[in-house]
């Protein structure tokens, strides 16, 4: 053996293996993780004991409504032991329900889904912010950042809401959904036809 080829062998002994942590970045719905897809063999092939884990999850979640989208970050570990970080519920899902509506709209921007007023969206920044990433950002960036998916959503943000108005606001807007999935139906059927 050369003398490059004995220092080369020497070096690799004496370099320790660096073992990256991987994250994993996914909704989970609380009290819903499963062992079967998409979870199952996102866990599975990070070498985590799926049934370990989920029965954790459920656990960890079993105060909030069964299904709500809660985002969370697995650490894994070169263990396979993992650091579970769960966060509220996503800002679409918390805007959504203070609406009062099942989805966004399909053209943001050109249509109105529902309406939120200001109060609803600094009681949702004020969830937001016991989240990690944005403990140490101001409410009122929160609120603001807020304010932006509200729109991305089609959701209108305004200063009072009367209730009688709004009721029929939303019993209008869910023909106009019901018209849209129609649509939406026909274009698939018309995809397969085409096949």
């Amino acid at each position: 053996m050369s003398k490059a080829g004995a220092k080369m062998k020497a070096m690799k002994k004496s370099v320790e293996k660096v073992v990256h942590g991987t994250t994993i970045r996914t909704n989970i719905p609380s009290g819903m993780a499963v062992a079967g897809p998409p979870l199952g063999p996102m866990l599975g092939q990070r070498g985590l004991n799926i049934a370990a884990f989920c029965k954790d999850f459920n656990a960890r979640t079993a105060h909030y409504k069964e299904g709500i989208p809660l985002p969370c970050r697995i650490q894994v570990k070169s263990d396979r032991s993992y650091d579970l970080v769960i966060f509220n519920p996503t800002s679409t899902f918390l805007l959504k329900q203070a609406a009062g509506v099942q989805r966004g709209a399909m053209r943001p921007g050109n249509e109105v889904c529902g309406k939120v007023t200001l109060k609803h969206i600094y009681e949702i920044a004020k969830i937001k912010a016991q989240d990690p990433p944005l403990q140490l950002t101001p409410l009122k960036q929160i609120c603001e950042m807020t304010i932006g998916v509200a729109h991305s959503c089609g959701i209108e943000v305004v200063k009072d809401l009367d209730p009688i108005e709004y009721r029929s606001f939303l019993e209008e807007r869910k023909n106009i959904v019901e018209d849209q999935l129609k649509e939406l139906q026909e274009k698939k059927e018309a995809k397969l036809l085409r096949k």
